[in-house]
């Protein structure tokens, strides 16, 4: 007990000192909680909770420090890492943070706790000269390093405040949806639902069921009444992706809707007042189709746009693939390589998928290039060899469900019950690519 007390008078010292020039140091044990935190830390967090005895990750955001994060990694290697930018949400907004971390030296003296492992400095961003442009920033499950998606990132602060309507506009596979998610988490209806709707991949005759809702015998099949996605969506935020593949009496609705906030359910005379607030996205600039109505547009680059976003981001799906497979993986630098020089024409989702087929065909602990799917490493398509040619009859049902889903691999891959990466794999040997 002794020497923990002159150890946390000693840490309070150096912390006091390092309080005095915008630095904030946290200790951390072997299993990534708090052992000591400097007092000003919760000042500049805004929270009056205690910092020890937490986990790291539930105070600086998982996206660094949970499973597989870039600086639990880098401090379970035993190197450090310097200015990494994070966006933290606290009572009073988003606060930008610059953090570095680095193995924690023991020298035997009774003033440096045994128990610490790591040590943590945090600063105000703004206060940080020394960090470097190439210093990735992490938000709300997105990560990136270039200046296109750093203007993102900083739209996203803006709007934390803003109840107004968003329209994302970027190509198919850019991530706009995950965008959307961080603009509902970082915005006052973050405690309210976050209800998606995949306007592309929904039977035109439905959406307006879908969006608004119906009444009992509205049309046929109509058998009870239905609470449309708007209304599900109250307190918080409805997010219409692919608003462009609306058909026109739809689109006329949500413009109606968007002007006065009411709408009626299908079959319905009575008019309802909607509480949501609108993210749409599209793949083309629609905001003429919003004309008179006070929305904010922001363009979400393609990947091959940001190319130093490409190794950051694969890093964070792959940890993130990686545990849902029960597997702990690293790229070899020859993959990286191939990541960097692919053009990525599907973008984030393209590759999110090729790092799930790697991870189902890796063998061992590092994916190496003939791992990756075919069009990536360069070479030929491989052969699946099986007991007897697959049947037109399995390969026609995939095209099927393709063709339902509008060739949309997500929505395919959920619909018929398997992996993406499984779902890859058939429409390659169904020549279905």
């Amino acid at each position: 007990m002794y020497e923990h007390d002159v150890s946390r008078g000693a840490f309070s010292v150096v912390s006091a000192v390092f309080s005095s020039l915008g630095r904030h140091l946290l200790c951390l044990d072997e299993n990534f909680r708090v052992l000591h935190a400097s007092p000003t830390l919760r000042d500049l967090l805004c929270t009056d909770a205690a910092l020890e005895g937490r986990p790291i990750a539930d105070i600086l955001g998982p996206e660094l420090f949970g499973g597989g994060g870039p600086m639990r990694d880098a401090l379970l290697a035993g190197e450090r890492r310097e200015g990494w930018r994070a966006l933290i949400q606290t009572t009073n907004g988003i606060r930008p943070l610059a953090v570095t971390c680095a193995p924690l030296l023991q020298d035997g003296s009774p003033a440096c706790d045994p128990r610490g492992r790591y040590v943590v400095m945090v600063m105000a961003a703004e206060e940080d000269h020394f960090a470097t442009a190439s210093s990735p920033a992490v938000l709300s499950g997105l990560i990136a390093r270039s200046s296109a998606m750093s203007r993102v990132f900083q739209l996203v602060e803006n709007l934390q405040s803003s109840d107004a309507p968003v329209l994302l506009v970027g190509e198919r596979g850019t991530g706009k949806e995950v965008v959307a998610r961080a603009i509902h988490e970082h915005s006052p209806r973050r405690r309210g639902p976050f209800v998606p709707v995949s306007c592309g991949s929904l039977p035109h005759e439905m959406l307006d069921s879908e969006l608004f809702g119906h009444v009992r015998g509205a049309f046929a099949g109509a058998v009870r009444d239905r609470v449309g996605r708007f209304e599900l969506a109250t307190q918080g935020t409805i997010f219409l992706d692919e608003v462009n593949e609306l058909p026109p009496g739809t689109q006329a609705r949500l413009v109606r809707m968007l002007q006065d906030h009411t709408y009626e359910r299908v079959g319905e005379t009575e008019t309802r007042v909607s509480d949501a607030r609108v993210i749409a996205s599209a793949t083309a600039d629609v905001r003429a189709l919003f004309s008179g109505i006070h929305i904010v547009p922001v363009e979400i680059p393609p990947l091959r746009a940001r190319r130093e976003d490409i190794e950051p981001l694969a890093r964070l799906l792959l940890r993130r693939v990686g545990e849902q497979n029960g597997r702990h993986l690293r790229f070899s630098p020859e993959v990286i390589r191939i990541f960097l020089e692919y053009w990525w024409p599907g973008n984030v989702q393209e590759l999110e998928i090729a790092i799930e087929y790697a991870v189902a065909v890796a063998r061992g602990p590092v994916i190496q290039p003939e791992d990756l799917p075919a069009e990536l490493a360069g070479g030929p398509a491989p052969v699946v060899t099986t007991p007897e040619q697959p049947s037109a009859s399995e390969s026609q049902r995939l095209r099927i469900a393709l063709e339902t889903n509008r060739w949309r691999r997500e929505d395919t891959a959920r619909a018929l019950g398997i992996s993406r990466a499984t779902l890859w794999r058939k429409m390659r040997e169904f020549g279905l690519l």
